[in-house]
């Protein structure tokens, strides 16, 4: 089983849709059980870190999210569901994150003529062969919408950059751990491709 991580904070079912596009099903739930149960796990988000993190450990996902990934299931966090993995964000004040990647979530900061949030199409280098980006072209474009940036503390598990008044983080992949900063489901065929590949791992 394919689970989406339900803690009421990501377009859960555009991912959901987006997968069903390239052929798999993928059950949205925020049953810990569930959870612990599914054989691969994408953890999406959109809005406030403080919120997601507080909505994780509400609902008891915390421990089961961490054991998958302890575990070597293939797990997937899209946007702040990447910038949850890490150890600490400065959004809003300083909070801790899930703490399996280290690093911290970081604010752009960028030239006047930047607009924050960074938001829309920009090309993504690979920083190495991946699994994730298997027979998609490096420099290809990708959707983001975000105004923080992860800023991982071992720059080899870095997958890809992008640049906005700079290069950062815009995809990781370490061993049965994936997580994009753009949105996979907003990516056009590309961007399906991403999905499909960690579906079929």
């Amino acid at each position: 089983m394919l689970a989406i991580i339900n803690y009421e904070m990501g377009n859960l079912r555009s991912v959901q849709k987006a997968l069903e596009k390239v052929g798999h099903e993928a059950t949205i739930t925020d049953r810990p059980d569930e959870i612990a149960a599914a054989d691969k796990l994408v953890l999406p988000g959109v809005g406030a870190f403080a919120d997601a993190i507080s909505a994780l450990h509400q609902k008891q996902l915390v421990e089961p999210i961490k054991d998958a990934i302890a575990g070597g299931k293939p797990f997937l966090g899209v946007c702040l569901g990447m910038q949850l993995l890490l150890d600490v964000s400065y959004e809003d004040g300083e909070h801790q994150g899930l703490g399996v990647v280290p690093g911290e979530v970081r604010k752009f900061a960028v030239p006047a003529e930047l607009k924050v949030p960074h938001m829309g199409w920009n090309q993504a280098r690979f920083a190495r062969p991946t699994r994730l980006f298997s027979g998609i072209q490096d420099e290809s474009y990708f959707y983001f919408v975000h105004s923080y940036y992860v800023a991982p503390t071992d720059p080899s598990v870095v997958a890809a950059e992008c640049d906005y008044g700079g290069p950062f983080c815009a995809a990781i992949e370490r061993d049965n751990l994936f997580a994009t900063q753009f949105h996979p489901e907003k990516s056009q065929a590309d961007g399906l491709r991403v999905l499909k590949n960690f579906a079929e791992l």
